[in-house]
């Protein structure tokens, strides 16, 4: 017998694109001949007329980007060796030749979509019965170039949601210099995509179990290759630090509001776009939280799951994932571990549902499937919305189903709590379809999710609306449970 129709309850509250949420990023027009003519032509302004120039491009644009003159030195100091030596550069000079170097982009212009929502770190301040939450989402520009956005809010009791104000400005920071790489997880990593060769241990016996990015330098240019292993070393080189350059850290400034903080591709793994994080707020055995989250990172011709750790949403630390397991899409850690196990769900092949289970947060080879399509809203595929969330009765997963004319619903299985591996409960019905208000977008008939959260007795699921926008439902805990269970 189906299922009942689970009673869903859609919120008023709505995340929609705003174009006029812009960044300043650097922007580089041709290779170095052009690059060195268009510092040329500045060059040749005259002081008055670069002053002018210069406080009226800062008047015109610092109402739309916070820290504007730093953000043109720093795209100065990008260009700056083509200036041919002329000493000195005025300040207004070199924040004229920034801005040539500068342009905006519209972050949202195309879609804000593909919510996650976890408990915000600081629940101080709180009546009873509310919870403040973070949410992320994924923001779509120009080009299809995807970003990780953030808004923040209350909800209460009732399950009204009341968002805090969103500042004009949005900032993306560039990744801190000289971050520390563990020599060992390196090595790992080099083995794991298959650049690791003999002249490997050459470069490493040169580095400290802890170094940086110019250490790593250093010890590529000390390296001497016998003649003819040149060729095979420099590819080594290039995917050494290939490696360093995809794992960083970023800090944004503690006055920035949350929904400001944009994590903005940075890395050529990143190029084409940062899709679908993933966050859960974890507990390891000591007690301890840490938010994690894991993203596809989109270079225009693959896909590449990253992993991203922060405790403040200030600080972040990006990670490349290691492992046979470390493929495709729509990863998910848990939100502690089991029998001190980490697990993670995964869409593994791209079509079912796989669970890895693994020692070491970074390095993931063992997989099991757990379940692949069984209903007709998902015999194309079947995948997860976000990490599975522990209740009494067992691990509630969210999943996806990919059913004809592509329609993506929303669904749910029950896990064993001491054996994930294990389904105790399935869903033969969808919890949300589109609504025909809900059916139109970028990509018609699809409702899509990384991640809900409990909150008293029901579940808050913020979902994607046509891959434009963003919406919010809850559904009874109870009901949903009872279902799954049979009971």
């Amino acid at each position: 017998m189906a299922n009942k129709p689970i009673q869903v309850k859609r919120l008023a509250t709505r995340f929609h694109a705003d174009p006029t949420r812009v960044i300043a990023r650097p922007f580089i027009a041709g290779d170095e001949t052009r690059i060195r003519a268009i510092v040329g032509r500045i060059l040749s302004i005259p002081e008055p007329a670069v002053e002018s120039m210069a406080a009226k491009l800062i008047a015109d644009y610092a109402p739309r980007h916070r820290r504007l003159p730093e953000t043109f030195e720093n795209h100065y100091a990008m260009v700056a060796s083509y200036v041919n030596g002329r000493s000195p550069i005025s300040e207004a000079r070199r924040a004229l030749i920034g801005s040539y170097f500068t342009s905006e982009y519209s972050l949202e212009s195309v879609a804000l979509f593909n919510p996650s929502i976890v408990p915000h770190p600081d629940q101080s301040g709180l009546r009873d019965g509310r919870a403040r939450f973070i949410l992320s989402l994924r923001a779509c520009g120009e080009g299809h170039i995807s970003s990780i956005e953030f808004r923040s809010g209350v909800i209460d009791a009732d399950n009204g949601v009341t968002l805090d104000p969103v500042p004009r400005f949005a900032a993306t920071r560039r990744p801190i210099e000289n971050k520390l790489y563990n020599k060992a997880r390196f090595y790992r990593k080099l083995v794991e995509i298959g650049a690791y060769n003999p002249q490997a241990d050459g470069v490493l016996c040169g580095l400290r179990e802890e170094f940086t990015i110019d250490d790593l330098q250093r010890a590529i240019e000390a390296y001497e290759p016998e003649e003819a292993y040149r060729d095979t070393y420099e590819e080594l080189a290039r995917q050494m630090l290939w490696i360093a350059h995809s794992n960083y850290q970023l800090e944004f400034p503690p006055d920035s509001a949350i929904s400001e903080r944009v994590i903005f591709p940075v890395t050529e793994n990143e190029s084409r776009g940062i899709e679908d994080a993933r966050f859960v707020r974890f507990t390891d055995d000591d007690g301890s939280i840490t938010y994690y989250g894991v993203y596809t990172a989109y270079n225009g011709y693959r896909t590449l799951p990253q992993f991203l750790e922060t405790s403040d949403f200030l600080r972040f630390k990006i990670y490349t994932l290691t492992g046979r397991c470390v493929q495709n899409k729509g990863m998910a850690l848990f939100p502690r571990r089991i029998d001190g196990w980490y697990w993670m769900v995964s869409r593994l092949d791209g079509e079912n549902i796989h669970m890895l289970r693994s020692d070491n947060l970074h390095f993931w080879n063992e997989s099991f499937k757990l379940r692949g399509p069984v209903q007709p809203w998902e015999f194309v595929q079947i995948g997860n919305c976000g990490s599975p969330i522990e209740t009494d009765a067992g691990w509630l997963l969210l999943t996806h189903g990919v059913g004809p004319m592509r329609q993506y619903w929303l669904g749910a299985l029950l896990l064993d709590l001491g054996a994930p591996t294990r389904v105790i409960g399935h869903l033969e019905e969808p919890i949300l379809v589109p609504e025909e208000s809900e059916r139109d977008g970028y990509v018609p008939n699809v409702v899509y999710s990384c991640g809900a959260m409990v909150h008293h007795d029901d579940l808050v699921i913020p979902y994607a609306v046509a891959d434009t926008s963003t919406a919010i439902a809850t559904v009874s805990l109870k009901e949903l449970l009872a279902q799954l269970t049979g009971r």
